[in-house]
């Protein structure tokens, strides 16, 4: 326990200065996101936030991995290979993100040079880092909710990487897409890092409940330092933000949270925990499909994501912010409330 407080400790600190640090260095160069305006089908009605400087998520990365990193300077907590698999995943992520921020800042236009190929380079990493994950540990092939060993599917070894690579691509779009008002990826990201802090803590203790799950404290110190690096750059990101997080944050914090589900054996229990990122992802989708089936007639919603649809309809930004995060704490509290409702019936039974 004491290595998950400390690892959440650090990343909020190194977050909270690092955050600060990055405003001042891209604003001093004159360096700003961006905004999608009239002529791209963009939020016009946030062309005040041009300027405000980006790619504030490399504080939240850095953040985290020195918080990981100082929480194995204690002993009886080695590096494990899981974890290093998920943080080169992560990195990577992250780096693919970097390149379409950067793009974005010096082009000055909020498309970078891979807004249509990214999709696809991305999937194509996600595959790529499943099977990594699938041959290089013990982790266990199967779809399940809360434990292998529960509501689960066993499913072939190429099954599982194909299924395993859709949820790291799909969660990293989906914080993406998510990323569109000041503190709302972040702070509904916090919530998730919370559960699986909680989660990875749980299966340590109980080892003999959750044999299948490989390194459960290492991960659980990986979800505390993410957690504690979201809550240091939320000081600055919250409305109105003084720096956003940039693809290179939403990708690394989607990465993260789908490693985090697919290492503890929730897998589904993702959808709760992620739950307003699928409903901003979905709506994206929901809006496409209305569009292109009304012969790009029709649209479901005044903007897409559906965070811009309750703007339009004159919820301020904030309002949209703080129900949404009320949205979020919900289903996190009843992601947790199956999980320890799913041990509290297995452990009666021992």
């Amino acid at each position: 326990m004491i290595a998950i407080m400390l690892a959440g400790s650090v990343a909020v600190l190194v977050s909270l200065f690092g955050t600060r640090a990055l405003i001042v260095f891209f604003r001093d160069r004159g360096q700003g996101q961006p905004i999608l305006g009239r002529e791209d089908h963009g939020p016009e009605h946030h062309m005040t936030k041009q300027g405000t400087p980006t790619m504030g998520g490399l504080a939240i990365v850095i953040a985290a991995f020195i918080g990981w990193t100082v929480a194995h300077a204690r002993p009886g907590l080695p590096f494990s290979d899981q974890a290093l698999i998920v943080w080169i995943g992560v990195l990577a992520m992250a780096f693919m993100g970097f390149l379409d921020d950067y793009i974005k800042v010096k082009k000055r236009h909020n498309r970078g040079i891979f807004w249509k190929q990214k999709n696809y380079v991305t999937m194509l990493m996600s595959f790529a880092l499943a099977w990594w994950l699938v041959s290089a540990t013990g982790i266990s092939e199967t779809i399940s909710v809360t434990r292998a060993q529960g509501l689960a599917f066993e499913i072939p070894t190429g099954a599982w990487v194909i299924w395993a690579g859709f949820i790291i691509w799909a969660t990293t779009n989906a914080v993406n897409v998510t990323d569109g008002l000041d503190g709302l990826a972040g702070g509904s990201a916090l919530m998730g890092f919370g559960a699986f802090t909680i989660i990875a803590y749980w299966v340590f203790r109980n080892p003999e409940i959750y044999p299948s799950v490989v390194n459960p404290l290492d991960m659980g110190v990986f979800a505390a330092s993410w957690a504690g690096a979201c809550l240091g750059f939320l000081w600055w990101n919250a409305a109105p933000a003084r720096i956003f997080m940039g693809d290179v944050g939403a990708l690394a914090i989607g990465a993260a949270l789908a490693f985090l589900a697919l290492t503890l054996n929730t897998h589904l229990l993702l959808i709760l925990i992620c739950a307003i990122n699928v409903m901003e992802a979905g709506s994206v989708a929901v809006q496409m499909g209305v569009f292109k089936a009304s012969g790009r007639k029709r649209r479901l919603f005044r903007m897409s994501p559906i965070h811009h649809h309750f703007e339009l309809l004159g919820w301020p930004e904030t309002t949209v912010i703080i129900r949404f995060w009320l949205i979020a704490a919900i289903c996190v509290a009843g992601a947790l409330g199956i999980f320890i409702s799913d041990f509290t019936r297995i452990a009666a039974g021992l």
